[in-house]
């Protein structure tokens, strides 16, 4: 015999990235500039320009113009006419983005954010509970009455009458039956609120843009791996409302207070809708409430410090969402002992969870937090 061929084992050798073609390479790091630039094309190209002059990424045979052209073949960004103010029809052209790249976004950041995730089955959460559902386990039980007919093994049940009458005479019988036990399956409602105040890019310190990144992973999350759940997406600032999913990367911080109150408010309206028995609120802010709309319509806006007036309606706010029994888990991207302290008792009106945080790992604590509510919380 061939002495190749009895060889066994593993072979060690020196590790070679994947092949990347200069559009992949190049489209990688544009979609990190889409992101940062929020949806600006022009702005990401002269970025990527600036990139290219320090670290070489592109030869002769394939430029920056050839990368752009390809973006517009492939489907990636299209052009529109931005029209003059003259009225005689004239206009330039611009060039944005795509759906097709707003996804390639949110899948990039699935896959940075979560790329540890290991996609199983159907891909709906477990709950505690055996019973009726359709998530095997691999425990079997005797057959009991009333159970249903499909949920009988009949591997495991041939194999009993087998050993218990014989293969020569053969007879199945119900005490040979077995059932595979089952977990019911759970469905969960998330709204995912995101502090767009000033304060997120105060400081020097770009914090809107790793929200964006967690919203955006969450979002690809829940479509592609768990679609039975649902996510509704908010942002708050003097005041709150809702955005689609597909606005993530256009996402920008606005000349605002910090209006909780309105957030909340705004969120529990959403759940109320939402008929399975499960909701939560994801709150990612990194700055004390100091904001309110009055019933006249006014703002009543306080920056100095904790004002009680504001911080009372949001524990009012808390509890108000535990009598609904929906848990707010607060993400706090600050470290201020004083802030600290207020998320504390918001959290306990609440009854929930808060967790103080940087942006390093914001998402991870994010995921695994959607990932033990499922498993705790049970329809």
């Amino acid at each position: 015999m061939n002495e190749k061929q009895n060889r066994s084992g593993f072979v060690f050798k020196t590790y070679e990235a994947p092949h990347q073609s200069p559009f992949e390479k190049l489209f990688e790091i544009f979609k990190e500039l889409i992101t940062y630039t929020s949806g600006d094309f022009d702005e990401a190209i002269d970025w990527l320009r600036q990139l290219d002059k320090e670290y070489e990424l592109t030869t002769p045979d394939y430029t920056i113009d050839d990368f752009i052209e390809d973006l517009k073949n492939k489907g990636y960004i299209r052009e529109e006419i931005e029209f003059g103010d003259e009225g005689d029809g004239s206009g330039k052209g611009k060039l944005s983005i795509t759906a097709k790249t707003e996804r390639a976004i949110r899948k990039q950041a699935l896959e940075h954010i979560f790329g540890k995730i290991k996609r199983s089955g159907s891909g709906n959460h477990k709950s505690k509970g055996l019973g009726i559902g359709d998530e095997h386990t691999g425990d079997f039980r005797a057959y009991q009455f009333g159970d249903a007919l499909e949920k009988v093994s009949v591997t495991e049940s041939l194999r009993n009458a087998q050993i218990n009458n014989g293969i020569g005479d053969f007879s199945l019988t119900e005490d040979d039956l077995v059932v595979e036990e089952t977990l019911h399956k759970s469905q969960m409602s998330t709204v995912l609120m995101i502090d767009i105040s000033h304060s997120m890019i105060l400081y020097g310190e770009d914090r809107i843009t790793p929200a964006k990144k967690v919203a955006m992973a969450l979002a690809e999350l829940i479509t592609t791996r768990y679609p039975k759940d649902t996510l509704e997406i908010l942002v708050f600032g003097n005041d709150a409302w809702p955005i689609k999913i597909k606005e993530l990367p256009y996402l920008k911080v606005g000349p605002f207070h910090t209006n909780t109150v309105a957030g909340l408010q705004l969120a529990m309206d959403m759940l109320r809708r939402k008929r399975n028995t499960n909701k939560q609120i994801f709150m990612i802010t990194d700055g004390k409430p100091s904001c309110l709309r009055m019933p006249d319509g006014q703002y009543y806006k306080n920056s100095n410090g904790l004002d009680p007036f504001i911080t009372n309606k949001c524990y009012a706010m808390a509890q108000q969402a535990r009598r609904l029994h929906i848990p707010i888990t607060t993400f706090m991207i600050a470290e201020d002992p004083y802030l600290m302290q207020f998320i504390r008792e918001f959290t306990q009106a609440n009854r929930g969870k808060a967790f103080y945080t940087g942006l390093k790992g914001l998402g991870q604590m994010i995921f695994e937090d959607y990932e033990n509510n499922r498993k705790k919380r049970i329809s």
